[in-house]
């Protein structure tokens, strides 16, 4: 994968822009995601969805993980591949799961082969982006870690949907887009979803 160009340097104004917003914007717009998925009818009937860790100015999931597991909804946290070191894996994660910081210095459930959840396994996957646009369109932090682990999955019908969760602050006209990208299902920011899946 080779990045196009053009895209770090969005990537680059988009990330300080997100970074740029304040811990009380930050907590805002955790639990107002967390209000916009609750109105979704394929979060509230999950069975299991995966989340992530906010870094780098993304998005807090803290308030939908806690809405999770109030309610019985399983979570399962991305973790870096041991061995392919380019895709991930998910694992299980509660309250007491025991945590290891990886190579990007982001939290991950520590790696126990029990706790792997296979893609097929979540209902949902919540994906943080650096920029998205009105046409589903995401923009990862380059590593292309999502777009290969869900390359094989995207024409499953039985997949999970894809969530791209987002600042508001996040979106642009259009995304320069490569043939490997991963459209999502479904983006969420703290004022608008996006529904992109027409089965929606």
């Amino acid at each position: 994968m080779t990045d196009l160009p053009g895209r770090g340097q969005l990537r680059q104004q988009l990330r300080e822009a997100r970074r740029a917003l304040s811990p009380a914007q930050q907590q805002q717009a955790s639990s107002m995601l967390a209000g916009q998925l609750q109105s979704l009818s394929r979060f509230t009937e999950a069975r299991r969805i995966a989340a992530y860790l906010a870094n780098d100015g993304e998005p807090e999931l803290t308030d939908v993980i806690s809405h999770c597991q109030l309610s019985d909804i399983a979570v399962s946290l991305p973790v870096l591949h041991p061995l392919t070191h380019k895709h991930l894996l998910f694992l299980d994660y509660h309250a007491d799961t025991p945590m290891r910081v990886n190579r990007f210095n982001i939290a991950e459930p520590a790696l126990a082969t029990r706790s792997i959840r296979l893609i097929e396994e979540h209902d949902l996957i919540l994906m943080p982006l650096v920029g998205f646009d009105a046409q589903g369109n995401r923009l990862g932090m380059g590593g292309g870690f999502y777009d290969r682990t869900l390359a094989h999955h995207r024409d499953n019908p039985h997949r999970p949907l894809l969530a791209g969760i987002a600042h508001t602050c996040q979106q642009v006209e259009q995304l320069p887009v490569a043939p490997w990208d991963v459209p999502c299902d479904i983006i969420v920011t703290p004022d608008k979803i996006w529904l992109f899946d027409k089965s929606m």
